[in-house]
């Protein structure tokens, strides 16, 4: 019979092992986003198909963590901070996955700009792509820590993703006012920047899930408005 010590050791280890493949899944997430941009600038078909392949490792992921979750709470009846990790896991987890499937919405719209040369367009995007990137890996890495002040950080950079995409946003109504006959081509970029800004809220959202993995405490809309409001304060 399994006496008390191995009881919590195998519960501390399958805690572990969900915080891990929420990890994997992000950093899979991360690598999907940083291809599809690529795809996109570099015009690469072969890098998007592979984009939206990794698609299904992404789905089967998430369906494993929401069963891990599901078995721990039904079994270990987890308490406070333990509690709050396996709930957590899941909205993570949710929340990861909607991130992938706008990562592969970006690649197969990719596919039908190969042939279009913009290079103020595919310079935005890709830097665009590089900030949600970048967002992702902070808002992981405030995960992996359990660093609440890291998460928090993550609201500030959603100030400057917004600002990119509106950027681009005018600039490719203003080139579809002037060039009609090109306003198919800029449909796709117009998609391809949508689904980055969405990306960007889903970081937001995951960082405020973070937020409350390692505090308890949630951070509302209101309160993150405020965060942003006094970030922008201090920096003018």
């Amino acid at each position: 019979m399994a006496g008390p010590q191995h009881i919590v050791s195998a519960y501390t280890e399958e805690l572990d092992r969900l915080s891990a493949d929420i990890l994997r899944m992000g950093g899979l997430a991360e690598a999907m986003i940083r291809d599809a941009s690529r795809a996109v600038v570099a015009r690469d078909a072969q890098l998007a198909e592979l984009v939206i392949e990794r698609d299904l490792e992404m789905d089967r992921l998430e369906k494993d963590i929401e069963r891990q979750a599901v078995r721990m709470l039904a079994l270990r009846q987890p308490m406070a901070a333990d509690l709050r990790n396996v709930i957590g896991a899941i909205k993570l987890a949710g929340g990861i996955e909607r991130i992938g499937d706008l990562a592969k919405n970006i690649a197969r719209r990719s596919l039908a700009v190969v042939d279009e040369d913009d290079r103020a367009a595919l310079k935005g995007i890709e830097r665009m792509g590089q900030a949600v990137s970048r967002m992702l890996q902070v808002a992981l890495d405030a995960y992996a820590r359990r660093d609440p002040v890291s998460a928090i950080k993550v609201l500030h950079q959603d100030d400057d993703i917004d600002s990119r995409y509106n950027a681009l946003l005018r600039s490719m109504l203003v080139f579809m006012a002037e060039a009609p006959e090109q306003i198919n081509a800029r449909a796709n970029f117009l998609f391809i920047v949508k689904n980055l800004e969405r990306i960007g809220d889903h970081c937001t959202n995951i960082a405020k899930v973070v937020h409350f993995i390692a505090t308890g405490q949630q951070i509302t809309e209101a309160e993150a408005s405020t965060i942003s409001s006094q970030t922008q304060e201090a920096q003018s």
